[in-house]
């Protein structure tokens, strides 16, 4: 008799990243918060992280979010996010796209116009706005952790590039903050095998000695992002903007600008004086999808002076699907799995 199990999805997509919510087939796991469950799950269940980001079952350019039990009391929902690179403390498009398959699908009641929503990550609570008309969110505002620019000036000598010199900011995870005209990039299409190179061998290169410690979080692991800058134009509607490029280690230059590299951006510009609070900043993916951040209060994370902000995007349903694991399948770690799907 064939052992086979389900697992249910929503596929969504924010500025062309692709996320996968998986709504149901798992197991509830060990933990209180969504940072234990995480924690539990990197530790004890990473199988799922790798079936579903794998051939046959999934691309390691997409994301998954499995939606959980959150702990916080305001939280209606907790989601743990997973990537190429492991597990993410935070992220914008997943965030955006979590939140709109939650309020699409029915799993949180959604009302007409503004709505308040809160979800727990891994890193604390995402406040949520969302905008609904006629049954669809027609776009989102999230306001995550903290942002701080966590060492500036660094340099590093990368084989076959020469020297590169990048600041360190946390915003959901550590990022390597690089001016893409230092190295001859523009940031558009035809350059993304381009930057997936020069992000490969950085990062591979810098890793060594960089910090993994959040002040709060504990260790956060090896750097897994790197964002490239291009110069800030104001237009003469004035708004300002920037192209962008985040690279996710190993192998992946991201479809969005990304929310958690937007964020970076804004607090290294406020930092500097560049940007205050209430300004935004629209950034613009190699593939020309744009993001809206906004510099929001100052705060402290540890002894670093560090800036809210929230991001503006809009996630699309693309499926709803249920999909079979045959645990019989060579190429399925039923070590893993057998214990975290359920029956």
């Amino acid at each position: 008799m064939r052992d086979e199990r389900t697992i249910e999805l929503i596929d969504t997509q924010a500025g062309g990243d692709v996320s996968r919510i998986v709504t149901a087939g798992i197991e509830p796991l060990p933990g209180s918060t969504a940072l234990e469950k995480a924690r539990y799950l990197q530790r004890e269940g990473d199988g799922l992280r790798r079936l579903l980001l794998s051939e046959p079952y999934g691309d390691p350019a997409m994301s998954v979010d499995l939606i959980v039990e959150p702990g916080h009391p305001e939280a209606q929902a907790g989601y743990i996010i997973m990537e190429a690179m492991g597990y993410p403390m935070y992220s914008g498009s997943n965030t955006l796209c979590a939140a709109t398959a939650l309020l699409e699908s029915g799993m949180i009641e959604m009302t007409e116009g503004l709505q308040e929503v809160v979800l727990e990550s891994p890193a604390g609570l995402a406040r949520i706005t969302a905008r609904n008309r006629d049954g669809r969110v027609e776009s989102i505002t999230t306001q995550g952790e903290p942002a701080y620019v966590a060492e500036r000036g660094l340099s590093v000598e990368v084989p076959s590039y020469g020297r590169v010199r990048f600041d360190l900011v946390w915003s959901g995870a550590y990022y390597a903050m690089i001016t893409a005209a230092d190295h001859g990039f523009e940031l558009t299409a035809d350059e993304q095998i381009a930057l997936t190179a020069f992000g490969d061998a950085f990062v591979r290169t810098a890793r060594p000695g960089l910090r993994q410690e959040h002040p709060t979080l504990g260790d956060v692991g090896p750097l897994p992002f790197v964002h490239f800058m291009g110069r800030v134009r104001t237009l003469e509607n004035g708004t300002v903007e920037s192209r962008s490029a985040t690279y996710v280690h190993p192998g992946v230059i991201c479809r969005s600008p990304t929310g958690t590299g937007t964020s970076a951006r804004l607090a290294l510009l406020a930092g500097t004086d560049e940007l205050a609070t209430g300004d935004t900043l629209e950034t613009i993916s190699p593939r020309g999808n744009r993001f809206v951040g906004t510099v929001g209060e100052e705060a402290m994370v540890g002894d670093f002076p560090a800036w809210q902000s929230t991001i503006t995007g809009r996630a699309r349903l693309m499926a709803r699907s249920r999909i079979t694991v045959d645990l019989d399948d060579p190429l399925v770690d039923s070590s893993v799995l057998e214990k975290l799907l359920s029956s």
